[in-house]
């Protein structure tokens, strides 16, 4: 036999190329499932993800007001720069929602 290929090892069983036994070749979607449980217990955390994105979502909106105030008051260019930057984590995390919402739906 050639190194790599199914066949007897040297105790007479029969190995794949990956070195399980039985020969077995387990295919899932066209891909190669690896041994062991973890593709089928294998969970998300999109609750803790949720958690984290309203977070991020609440404190960036309300940044983002504080930054607009100071930035009208005194005119500041750094405050208007910091204001748009909380805008996009905003954005970011609200559209981050709305895939954990569309996730979770699949479920």
């Amino acid at each position: 036999m050639t190194a790599g290929s199914p066949g007897p090892d040297d105790d007479g069983r029969e190995h794949d190329h990956h070195g399980r036994e039985g020969g077995e070749h387990r295919e899932h979607g066209g891909r190669e499932q690896p041994p062991g449980t973890e593709p089928m217990t294998a969970r998300s955390a999109l609750g803790l993800r949720a958690v984290l994105s309203g977070i991020a979502l609440v404190a960036a909106v309300a940044a983002a007001i504080v930054f607009g105030i100071v930035a009208n008051h005194d005119g500041s260019g750094a405050a208007w720069g910091a204001a748009v930057v909380c805008v996009i984590v905003a954005a970011i995390a609200a559209t981050d929602l709305a895939v954990i919402a569309r996730r979770a739906r699949g479920r």
